[in-house]
C-alpha cells in the first residue's frame, strides 16, 4: 500500500481569539488554493495515482482535497470526510479507519494538519512520534508498506516541499 499524506494548502491567518469551531472554518487563501491546483498537476505529472482519499472536516484541508481529486481527475466519491484527521484526533482511530476503508485500494491519500500529520509519518517510520519532520503546508510525503499499522511499517518513498511540486508541474 502507498500512502500519501499531504499538509492543507496555505490558509487565511488564525485568530488568536478564535475558538475551534471558528479556526476550522479557516478557508484557503487565493493563493493557497492557486499554490495546491500547481502541487496537484506536479503529481499528476509524476505519475501519482490515487484510489481513495480521507480529509479532515475542517475547511482548508477539505478544500485542499477537493482540489487533489479534481486535479487527478478522480471521482468524486473516492473523497471521504473523517472526524480521524481533525487536529488532536487519535491517530490509532485513524489507522483502523484507513484499513476499514480502503478496501482493495492500493494508493490512499490522507489530508490534514500539523503537528499531527508530522508525528503519524514518524511513528510510521520509526515507532516513535519525535522524530523530526516539516511537512510544508501543501507538502505531500509518500510512504510503502505491507500492511498499515500505527508502528514502525512504513518505508519513506519521498517527501516532497509545494515549492518542489511545483516545479515539476512546470516543467
Amino acid at each position: 500500500m502507498n500512502l500519501y499524506v499531504v499538509r492543507h494548502a496555505i490558509a487565511e491567518q488564525r485568530q488568536m481569539s478564535a475558538t475551534e469551531q471558528e479556526d476550522s472554518q479557516r478557508p484557503l487563501t487565493d493563493e493557497g488554493r492557486k499554490k495546491m491546483r500547481k502541487i496537484a498537476k506536479g503529481l499528476k505529472e509524476m505519475g501519482v495515482q490515487i484510489d481513495l482519499v480521507l480529509t479532515s472536516p475542517y475547511v482548508r484541508a477539505a478544500d485542499t482535497a477537493g482540489i487533489l481529486v479534481k486535479k487527478l481527475g478522480l471521482d468524486q466519491k473516492v473523497l471521504i470526510v473523517t472526524d480521524n484527521l481533525i487536529p488532536g484526533a487519535d491517530a490509532h482511530q485513524l489507522v483502523k479507519e484507513i484499513n476499514d476503508r480502503r478496501g482493495a485500494a492500493q494508493n490512499v491519500a490522507i489530508v490534514g494538519h500539523e503537528p499531527g500529520l508530522s508525528r503519524f509519518i514518524s511513528v510510521l517510520l520509526s515507532g516513535d512520534p519525535a522524530l523530526p519532520i516539516v511537512l510544508k503546508k501543501g507538502g505531500v510525503c509518500m510512504l510503502s508498506m505491507d500492511r498499515l499499522d500505527y508502528a514502525r511499517c512504513a518505508t519513506l518513498e519521498w517527501l516532497l516541499a509545494p515549492s518542489q511540486l511545483q516545479e515539476i508541474s512546470a516543467a
